[in-house]
């Protein structure tokens, strides 16, 4: 399990909610395995293939809340494909999630520039917390 300072995390997700005009309800981070995820986006999207997270939706108007089930194995391998430090990858994840759930697709056209941003604006307001 990744050392979290659950108290600092929170505050900063609350920060990036209010930044997008958006209010932090419960958000529930499930870390797991490359196996559980495959499972999880097997069972629920009917997707064959590994992902650092899966996001499930609960928002409501501007109240968001999900619950995110991050794969550690997929967020060490892509810092190390990436050749960034796994915390800070990890907090990318973490804070990708929440962007979802504010409205942030990257799945379109031009999508993912516009996510990236987001996520390092993001990152950047986490040194203030």
């Amino acid at each position: 399990m990744p050392a979290i300072d659950a108290g600092r995390l929170e505050s900063w997700l609350g920060r990036v909610a209010s930044a997008h005009g958006r209010i932090k309800g419960p958000l529930v981070y499930i870390f797991c395995n490359d196996e559980e995820i495959i499972d999880v986006n097997r069972r629920f999207l009917n997707h064959d293939y590994y992902t650092d997270i899966i996001t499930f939706d609960y928002s409501r108007g501007r109240l968001v809340s999900g619950d995110m089930f991050i794969s550690l194995d997929t967020v060490r391998s892509n810092a190390q494909s990436l050749g960034v430090n796994y915390d800070d990858e990890l907090l990318r994840v973490i804070v990708h999630g929440l962007l979802h759930l504010c409205g942030i697709n990257d799945k379109g056209p031009g999508e993912r520039a516009i996510m990236e941003r987001h996520e390092d604006e993001a990152l950047a307001m986490l040194a203030g917390v």
